[in-house]
């Protein structure tokens, strides 16, 4: 609700601060970073060995999901004419985290089917 209401208003009065927006990237961009950290070192641990695929793959899907969410709210700042230090951070966020976690997903998926076929093969060798 509040969210609508920011977005319908005419006068483009900031959503908040340059404070608050800092805080904002700072601790937005530190926690993309420590998720981006986890989640790569997970999936470069667990991805070839065919573990951990619901853990990585899904945090992979929400960073990229919440990336797309930041980027389409500063895209929506940047066109209501919002000053700089609303929109910037937003969109910086969000196309860093999308752009990183969603075009990664899909090498990571291959490489789960890479350990899932290493491993169908290896159990045919068994058996023959």
């Amino acid at each position: 609700m509040i969210l609508l209401d920011l977005l319908i208003q005419t006068d483009p009065t900031p959503w908040f601060d340059a404070r608050s927006s800092a805080m904002f990237g700072g601790i937005g961009g530190a926690a993309a970073g420590v998720l981006g950290g986890v989640v790569g070192a997970a999936g470069g641990i667990l991805a070839p060995k065919g573990k951990g695929r619901g853990f990585v793959l899904g945090s992979m899907m929400v960073g990229a999901i919440f990336g797309v969410l930041a980027l389409l709210t500063g895209i929506v700042a940047l066109v209501l004419g919002q000053p700089y230090h609303v929109w910037y951070p937003l969109f910086l966020l969000g196309a860093v985290l999308g752009g990183v976690m969603g075009g990664l997903i899909p090498v990571v998926r291959r490489r789960y089917r890479e350990a899932e076929q290493r491993r169908l093969d290896a159990d045919a060798l068994r058996r023959s």
